[in-house]
């Protein structure tokens, strides 16, 4: 009778030490209760060897995966159940010859591959849950043995997918079953039934698909001449955004800020945050957040203030207070005078309560190159003042320094400017600047609206979020 088992595909769980074992039966002696397996596999890869031998007392358990009566091309289609076998008994071989014990699993036999001998399965087939015993577990993957890398065993992994490469994919054939025409007629049906325009009409310029940064919401048309002046100026500036920023005369100016005073924008207001936004640019221009730093404390930059004793000598006093809170070392020059504004004499007693230090006499100015110079020595008003040998004086200090210069409320492209400047700095409204001026800067003061309105003004702000923006010839 073991004869009629010869050519069967078995499985032998031989414990969590030998591990599982797959063939074909070759040879069943019941009188050494041992078995043989032709062609065997180990834990689901292919043994070197070609036959290998078991007892009956390391057999934990026996499966029967295919039934072939001695022939193992012809196999049979018994449907029992799967014997489990203990260990060590020695029925454990006699049980192969009683066919009522053996059986294959649904999924067994519903995974069979036509054309190939049954005893070769998917590897996944003899592993699948609901066939493992109680005592057995999942087979490890074997890599690289004794410097040996095992080939792939195509009969282990799966069928073999070249069959299909034999024929090339036909493009044409399948590009000829895609109707483009009624495609996009499906597009534009579909466009019109949500609302949108359809496609294919050029003088629709509303686009139907939108850039991740454009608003899909209709706004009204963007208006850039938000400020209209009764006296324009001879220039006009334009912002970053395109917004256009008249220039206006000196008188519109000074009635600007006379009527801003009267509502309360007094002078000592107007200087503060005069100070405040140059001191923001002058930080700004000497490095910034990357220069200050708690790292660079012993490199504090030096800042040179050069005021005359009227209102523009007060906003730079100002400026210089507030860098040298900023662990800035102002030098602050401003020569002896008998009489001076009030303005002026207040902001120095601020001033001398800091850190910086003050200077009458050019000789005290620094004869290396500082890293800012600001010039507040250019006054509106007074002219005669280009006249005076401290002014030259200092002038000429500023264009042999070769440190870059800041020019704080410079006047109008009329009055001449002694010293030569890389930025500019205008209050709310810009005069029309000559072209030494520079780069030109405008800075909100704090003006409110209604007070522009007063003057003839029609004001929208251009800042934005900002304090300080920069203005472009337009």
């Amino acid at each position: 009778m073991a004869a009629d088992w010869l050519g069967s595909s078995v499985s032998i769980n031989c414990g969590p030490t030998l591990g599982v074992y797959q063939g074909e039966v070759v040879s069943v002696d019941q009188s050494s209760q041992t078995i043989s397996l032709r062609q065997p596999f180990h834990n689901g890869v292919k043994c070197p060897v070609p036959e290998v031998t078991f007892s009956a007392i390391d057999i934990k358990e026996l499966k029967i995966l295919d039934i072939s009566n001695g022939n193992p091309r012809n196999s049979s289609s018994a449907t029992t159940k799967p014997v489990t076998v203990p260990k060590g008994d020695p029925r454990s071989v006699e049980k192969l010859n009683s066919p009522q014990h053996c059986s294959k699993s649904y999924g067994e036999r519903h995974l069979e591959i036509p054309g190939q001998p049954k005893g070769f399965r998917r590897r996944h087939n003899s592993w699948s849950s609901s066939s493992r015993g109680a005592n057995q577990v999942t087979p490890k993957k074997n890599g690289v043995k004794n410097g040996q890398i095992k080939p792939r065993d195509d009969d282990c992994f799966g069928d073999s997918t070249e069959d299909g490469l034999d024929t090339d994919f036909d493009f044409e054939g399948n590009l000829a079953l895609f109707d483009k025409a009624a495609v996009f007629s499906e597009i534009d049906i579909s466009e019109r039934r949500n609302g949108a325009r359809s496609r294919g009409t050029p003088q629709d310029q509303t686009p139907t698909r939108y850039r991740h940064d454009e608003n899909i919401l209709e706004t009204k048309p963007v208006v850039y001449r938000q400020i209209t002046v009764p006296q324009p100026g001879a220039k006009e500036y334009c912002t970053d955004s395109g917004l256009v920023v008249p220039s206006v005369s000196y008188e519109l100016h000074q009635r600007l800020l006379s009527v801003a005073e009267r509502h309360g924008l007094s002078l000592e207001r107007r200087l503060e945050m005069t100070g405040v936004c140059a001191s923001q640019m002058a930080l700004t221009l000497l490095g910034g957040p990357n220069r200050f730093t708690p790292k660079n404390l012993h490199q504090r930059p030096t800042v040179a203030l050069l005021c005359g004793p009227h209102v523009q000598g007060a906003q730079g006093i100002s400026c210089g207070r507030h860098l040298a809170n900023h662990e800035v070392e102002v030098i602050l020059f401003l020569p002896n005078f008998v009489k001076m504004l009030d303005s002026v004499t207040s902001g120095l007693t601020l001033f001398n309560k800091t850190c910086g230090k003050q200077v009458s006499s050019i000789k005290d100015l620094p004869d290396t190159p500082v890293d800012l110079i600001i010039n507040c020595l250019d006054c509106h008003e007074n002219t005669f003042l280009m006249d005076q040998p401290w002014y030259r004086a200092a002038a000429d200090w500023a264009n042999q320094n070769r440190a870059p210069v800041l020019s704080l409320d410079p006047p109008g492209s009329g009055k001449g400017q002694a010293v030569e400047a890389k930025w500019s700095l205008s209050l709310c409204l810009p005069l029309p600047l000559a072209e030494g001026a520079g780069r030109v800067y405008l800075c909100d003061i704090g003006i409110p609206r209604q007070v522009f309105q007063e003057v003839g003004i029609k004001y929208i702000s251009p800042f934005g979020c900002k304090f300080v923006i920069p203005l472009h010839s337009a």
